[in-house]
């Protein structure tokens, strides 16, 4: 069996793009050429997975990420691997434990997505960007120095940044009716959205380096190529339905409300900690997320190229 390069989440928002890159790259590598890429879903039947499994050089399995092993992870010669873990208030436990299995089973490196680089940090209110500070602190301790990893903290992704923008327009096309305008956005803060395939992109840039060593425990932030204010997302609706958006709300975040109802009333996950998210934005509204925060690192290896309007244009499936 081949020595292999893991992808967690292939088939999420920034796993897709690894694993649809990183076998390109392996090619052309004189010192992971012989290397295959298995790519991990919960469903080896969906659409997404099936695509996956055409690319040439890449395996996919149908595994749970949560039940991996150190003994699993060396029947498969698992050397590095990439993971993209979910925000469920338990992430600490079980990405904390693949890291754990991780360097028992003598994997070399890790990249992993984490979130906003202004919100890693323990006195955060939102409680799943502890989790990711948490995750960094445990990687950094002395005890893992035997595993390399990254970090990487990409600002918002595009497609949630402005879905409400895009769902806006299409129900205007439809009905020729307009709603409210609900954003996220701040109205006059500049955040760097970032399409998340493009974080995939640098992922893969980074566990197809010969020697990851200069990357080990770096922490790098990713935006998209130009900022975007929540003024400039009313103006490019503007645009499209071509008449003035009558009312918009900034700052928005009663998605959540919607969250809870329909997907965590009926758990037992506990309301307070799940609201903490509203307080997720408020870095972006301070103008702490603007593309000047971007690590030199990202531009030199794969600067990320799609804007706001290119995303909003392909959410609208233009």
């Amino acid at each position: 069996m081949a020595p292999t390069i893991l992808i967690v989440g292939a088939t999420g928002n920034t796993g897709q793009a690894v694993v649809e890159t990183l076998p390109k790259l392996l090619q052309s590598s004189n010192a992971l050429s012989d290397h295959r890429v298995i790519a991990l879903t919960r469903s080896s039947k969906s659409p997404v997975a099936q695509r996956l499994a055409k690319v040439p050089g890449v395996e996919v399995i149908e595994k749970n990420w949560v039940d991996i092993t150190s003994d699993w992870l060396r029947e498969h010669q698992v050397t590095r691997a990439f993971i993209a873990s979910h925000n469920e208030p338990n992430a600490f436990a079980e990405e904390s434990t693949f890291h754990i299995a991780a360097l028992n089973a003598g994997v070399k490196y890790v990249v992993r997505i984490s979130t906003t680089a202004a919100n890693v940090r323990p006195d955060c209110p939102a409680y799943y960007t502890r989790t990711h500070w948490a995750v960094e602190a445990l990687l950094g301790s002395p005890e893992f120095t035997n595993l390399q990893w990254t970090s990487l903290q990409p600002n918002v992704f595009s497609s949630f940044y402005l879905s409400s923008a895009a769902e806006f327009i299409k129900q205007y096309r439809k009905t020729g009716k307009q709603g409210d305008l609900k954003l996220m956005a701040s109205k006059d803060a500049p955040v760097g959205v970032i399409d998340s395939s493009e974080v995939g992109v640098f992922a893969a840039h980074l566990l197809s380096q010969e020697d990851p060593s200069v990357h080990n425990k770096a922490k790098y932030v990713l935006n998209g190529p130009e900022d975007i204010t929540g003024q400039q997302i009313v103006d490019l609706v503007e645009q499209y339905i071509g008449t003035q958006v009558e009312k918009v709300s900034y700052q928005d975040t009663s998605f959540l409300d919607q969250m809870w109802e329909y997907q965590y009333a009926a758990t037992n996950q506990s309301k307070n900690v799940f609201f903490s998210i509203k307080h997720a934005p408020v870095s972006a509204w301070e103008g702490k997320c603007s593309v000047s925060t971007t690590s030199k690192a990202v531009l030199e290896i794969a600067a990320p190229k799609i804007t706001p309007t290119e995303a909003l244009k392909g959410l609208l499936g233009e």
